[in-house]
């Protein structure tokens, strides 16, 4: 799954969640929105999984990871671990971009990061492999979930 169609079900699941604020939002601004807060690299394409990863486990959610990146049920995350995950400037940047209330972004997102991640590093053709090579291949992985359940 390539990241734009990844950005497009994050924006569905956001875009039917059951937060009046955000159904009636259109999906294509929802997309942009989420490029802007999750993209990495150079051209700000791809999701910047590792980030992601990192933040979580920075901030005691490794559990949660966890199960996004595994292929069992995906554990929730609550709205003041979005904040603490992704910073509360990028989580009032993205509500801005929306027209949103923090609070209607940060719910948002709680609802979409799970299955985005989660989808982002199924099966063949993941991005798995491109977070691997960022954070130092198997040993760095190792390393890096060492590190989330000490």
């Amino acid at each position: 799954m390539d990241f734009n169609d990844l950005l497009k079900m994050g924006a569905s699941a956001i875009q039917g969640n059951s937060d009046d604020a955000t159904t009636g939002l259109d999906t294509n601004a929802i997309s942009d929105a989420l490029g802007k807060l999750l993209g990495g690299g150079e051209d700000g394409q791809g999701l910047d999984l590792s980030s992601l990863v990192s933040g979580l486990s920075e901030n005691g959610l490794g559990g949660i990871v966890s199960s996004w990146l595994g292929s069992g049920e995906n554990e929730p995350i609550s709205m003041d671990s979005i904040t603490d995950l992704l910073g509360a400037d990028k989580v009032s940047e993205f509500a801005s971009n929306l027209g949103l209330s923090e609070e209607s972004a940060k719910g948002a997102l709680a609802d979409a990061l799970p299955s985005v991640v989660d989808k982002a590093t199924e099966g063949e053709g993941s991005i798995v492999e491109d977070m691997l090579s960022q954070i130092g291949g198997a040993d760095g992985a190792m390393d890096m979930l060492g590190k989330m359940f000490k």
